[in-house]
Order: structure tokens, then sequence, then C-alpha cells
């Protein structure tokens, strides 16, 4: 009889014991547990630690409360300036209330993604492309605006959204780098001219202060001697001034032709000149003859020397 009644309380023990250990649970540090009895939510979540629950009756459902990083798959759509892309991102969530997260939902991280994905494919159509390459921080905002409006009575909560990458069809890659190269160069053809303006505002200083020394200008003819020597070059360049030209061909230009246009002045008076003598040959001829004939010939030689000087003239 004893040992009927020690067999019980053995067997009574170990079903004890079997039952304590079927309703021991452990919960980490980063997680909640939620109790649904019977089906009913139990208002106590879990903390981390020991706890125990009914077996059979009770039913333990452990949340991570960790910040989960679940990457968007690549979205095609279409800008609002008509161009394709593809853009993937990344979405940095974590769960805030545990019982919300497991009663609201069925699968809230996969409702976040799904609810990620559409509003990238919404902010695509809503945005430029330069927005979408350039001010990402605004469409990071404005997307996590959008997906955690509703993400709120799921008990989750958006902590980041990351725009990742913008893939581009290739033929607008490649104009993309037309128009950048094109506006590097407009730029450089700029500070080029710009340059060359101050260059010369600097000579034109530089040329008035050696007009007031020339022997600057033989300084500053050394000074390049000595810089081109100084690179050991076989070759010797020496700058010739133009002046010089200049006066050389000042020098020469006395002896040479006169010009054109003193032609018509000179022409003029050395008529003249030439005909000159000619009259003065012809008169005295005249006295001669008047000299050596009688008087009464006088007057048709005089005519006829008259005419004759005429006919010279």
């Amino acid at each position: 009889m004893v040992e009927e009644l020690v067999a019980a309380g053995v067997s009574v023990v170990s079903v004890g014991i079997v039952y304590a250990m079927a309703g021991a649970r452990v919960v980490k540090q980063y997680e909640r547990g939620v109790v649904l009895r019977l089906g009913r939510l139990r208002s106590d979540v879990r903390g981390p630690g020991f706890t125990m629950v009914v077996p059979f009756v009770d039913k333990l459902r452990k949340v991570n409360m960790q910040i989960v990083t679940m990457p968007v798959p690549a979205q095609e759509g279409i800008t609002r300036d008509n161009v394709t892309v593809r853009v993937d991102a990344v979405v940095y969530f974590k769960v805030v209330d545990a019982a919300d997260a497991v009663i609201q939902v069925e699968d809230y991280q996969f409702a976040v993604s799904q609810m990620a994905q559409t509003s990238l494919r919404s902010i695509i159509g809503k945005s430029d492309l330069d927005d979408l390459l350039s001010n990402r921080e605004k469409l990071n905002q404005g997307l996590e605006l959008m997906i955690d409006s509703p993400a709120m009575g799921w008990g989750v909560q958006i902590d980041r959204v990351e725009i990742k990458d913008v893939s581009l069809p290739e033929t607008m890659k490649r104009s993309m780098a037309r128009q950048a190269e094109a506006d590097r160069e407009r730029r450089a053809r700029v500070i080029n001219a710009d340059a060359e303006l101050q260059a010369s505002k600097k000579l034109a200083e530089a040329a008035g202060v050696m007009s007031e020394q020339p022997a600057a200008l033989q300084l500053r003819l050394l000074q390049t001697v000595v810089a081109v020597a100084a690179e050991k070059n076989s070759t010797l360049v020496l700058p010739f001034p133009v002046e010089l030209l200049r006066f050389l061909e000042r020098a020469q230009q006395p002896a040479g032709p006169a010009p054109e246009q003193a032609r018509p002045s000179t022409e003029q008076p050395a008529r003249p000149s030439t005909e000159q003598p000619v009259r003065e040959s012809v008169e005295q001829s005249v006295e001669q003859s008047v000299q050596e004939q009688p008087s009464s010939l006088a007057p048709p030689l005089g005519s006829d020397s008259e005419e004759s000087k005429t006919g010279q003239d």
C-alpha cells in the first residue's frame, strides 16, 4: 500500500515537473512576449527574462524589438519629366508596440515591405530626375512620411528611409555626360577670358611703369634671358625691340623714292622750271636777229619771232 502511494506521489511530482517545464519560457532582452490565452490577448506583455505560461492554454509569441534593416527591391517607374529610372531603397524600422504588431497586422515585416515598394513608386512618379539625383534628402523624408503613416497603426515606427541607387538608361547617361562636359567647358572658357582680362590690365599697368623708366625694359629683357638660360638650352632666343625697327625705317625713308601722294605736287611746279630757259633762249635769238637785220624788216621778223615764241610755248 505504501509502495503504491509512493509510486503515485512520484508520478504526480514527475507530471508536475513536466507540466512546469512545458509552461516555462525565456524572453530575451531584445524581445517582448505577447500571451494569447485561449485566443484572447492578455493585457500584460511579458518582459525579458524567465516567465511562465499555462501549457496547452496560453500561447506566447515573441516579438523582436530591434531595428530591422529591410532592403526595398528596385522599382522601375517614369519620373515627372518622362525619364524611365530604376530606384532601390532601404528601410529602417522597429516595433514599438508588440501587441499591435501581433494583433493589428498578420505579418508586419511583409506589410512594411509592400508599403515601402508602393511609396517608392509613388515618389518616382511625383519627382523629377534632378531631384532623384541631387535632392535625395527631401525625397527620403517624404518617403518616410508615406510609410510611417499607416505603419503607426501596426505598432511599427519607421526610423529612416534611404534611396540607395538610381539606375538610368545608357542614352540618358551619355546625354548627361555631354551636358556636364559642355557646362565645364563653358566655365573653363569664362575663367580663361577672365584671366586674360586681368592679365591685360596688369600688363597695361606694367607698360605704363616701364614707359616712365626706360631702363626697366632692359632689366626685364635681362630677366627673360636669365630665365631661358636657366633651363640649360643650347639655343638662346633674344627678343628684338620693335621700336628699333621703326627707328631704322624712319632713318631710311628720306633716301627712298618719294611716295605716290607727293608726285602731283612735284610734277606741277616742274613745268615752269623747264619752260623758263626755253623762253629766255628764244628772246635772245630774236634780239640778235633784230639787231642784224634792217629796221624795215623788224616788224615782220618780230611778228615771226612772236609766232615762233607762241608756237614753242
